[in-house]
């Protein structure tokens, strides 16, 4: 605590104390007063994030975010399913009605289910093109598909996508208690799927019955998150899926965060909004330098909140990175934790949440300090705590800060200028500072 303390008397996105009236209190940026956030995420959850990657976090003591595809992990309720009319209807139609945006998303939802080998992948690259906004090209995708089934140019058979085959290995009992060390699992839906080219009871499917089993195993705490597979930012898909999770790696729409995706090339740069989401990605052609930088500008600035996505870990995944190159990175990370909140991507969207949302009291009663935080948001859900800065009135050099009756952990900091406590609290909780 020592070194944050020193670090924050530098910095300048703090009220001046000694302008300020006694007890003026403020939210600080981010938790523990640092410059900025970092989330480092896992997409997939291939089995070597586990055998290989968490155990260089958990020395490190940095606690990660791993979206899962629920449908493979054995104890699962739900696996692929498709829902909706007899196939060999479907199949039977294609031959008489050309694709078109009145029957694409039953016939691309029904691709991956036709009992085919083969037939997933058109799946796949249909849902790519209406990503892209290419909806003319996704439906010939489709047509293609459905002429071949009807030729009978596939052979039968059962099979699933690359990332569904790579994850497969780890249990609930595993994953529970890698949960318990402080890492947050969310949903990566079902199967993996191209959500933008699902119809709605498919893709309410993948969102929903993800994430009861994300309940029924591990809790309500863990269905807070969720990741669109690809990172999808169709507006239809994220749309959906907003209404099942309360936070989205794909996109965060929030009035006061500027959001950058892993695709695209921008930088923070100046911005009128109060935060801003920095999304990278590191592939195996991306050079640790790089990756380095971008925590660089994270630390260098006081609004930014890196979100770090990951896929595959040594050899198993796409784009594998070396256990070696994340030993290292992750311990360049670790090495600035005096600048830098390392935390999971739930818990830093619940602090920003918190306090974009947060009404904060201040007043002086029998010669104490009572500030008060609250927010109107769910609790089940929103309780991380805050941390305030309050400005004390002249002369008080010593104090103790208590709510709920126990004593906070709190540093006071003096300066040339100024007297202030930086401490964390609870919502809906006075927090009592008294003078010693």
């Amino acid at each position: 605590m020592k070194k944050l303390v020193a670090t924050l008397l530098l910095m300048p996105l703090f009220i001046n104390c000694l302008k300020a009236q006694p007890g003026k209190t403020e939210i600080t940026k981010w938790q523990y007063g640092r410059n900025g956030a970092v989330s480092i995420t896992w997409d997939d959850g291939s089995v070597n994030q586990f055998k290989v990657a968490l155990p260089i976090l958990n020395r490190l003591g940095i606690k990660s975010t791993f979206f899962i595809i629920t449908g493979q992990i054995p104890g699962s309720q739900y696996q692929a399913k498709f829902i909706g009319r007899p196939l060999k209807q479907i199949i039977a139609e294609t031959a008489t009605t050309l694709t078109n945006k009145d029957n694409f998303y039953e016939r691309a939802s029904a691709a991956g289910h036709l009992g085919l080998i083969g037939t997933l992948d058109y799946h796949y690259k249909a849902g790519s093109l209406i990503d892209d906004n290419k909806p003319d090209a996704a439906y010939k995708v489709i047509d293609e598909l459905y002429s071949k089934v009807r030729q009978g140019d596939f052979k039968p058979g059962m099979e699933h996508n690359t990332e569904y085959n790579d994850a497969h290995g780890t249990t609930w009992a595993q994953i529970k208690q890698y949960a318990a060390q402080g890492h947050e699992f969310a949903s990566h839906m079902v199967t993996h799927p191209r959500l933008a080219a699902l119809d709605e009871p498919n893709m309410l499917y993948e969102m929903e019955k993800s994430r009861l089993d994300i309940l029924h195993k591990l809790g309500l705490r863990y269905t807070f998150s969720a990741e669109g597979p690809f990172g999808t930012e169709n507006e239809r898909a994220v749309s959906y899926l907003s209404r099942v999770y309360p936070a989205l790696r794909n996109r965060m729409p929030e009035p006061w965060l500027k959001e950058i995706s892993r695709g695209n090339k921008d930088t923070p740069g100046n911005t009128g909004k109060a935060y801003v989401q920095y999304q990278r990605g590191a592939t195996t052609k991306t050079p640790l330098p790089m990756m380095k930088a971008w925590v660089d500008t994270t630390m260098n600035r006081n609004d930014t909140w890196l979100v770090l996505t990951h896929h595959g870990v040594q050899g198993i995944g796409w784009e594998a990175l070396p256990a070696t190159e994340l030993d290292e990175y992750f311990t360049y990370i670790k090495n600035h934790e005096d600048k830098l909140w390392i935390a999971t991507f739930g818990d830093v969207t619940k602090y920003m949440r918190e306090r974009q949302s947060a009404n904060l009291t201040t007043g002086m009663q029998n010669g104490k300090l009572v500030i008060k935080v609250s927010h109107p948001l769910d609790k089940r859900f929103y309780n991380i705590p805050l941390t305030l800065k309050t400005c004390l009135p002249a002369g008080w050099k010593n104090v103790r800060i208590t709510q709920n009756g126990k004593v906070v952990d709190a540093r006071l900091v003096h300066d040339k200028e100024s007297d202030y406590v930086l401490y964390q609290v609870k919502i809906n909780t006075p927090a009592i500072i008294t003078k010693l």
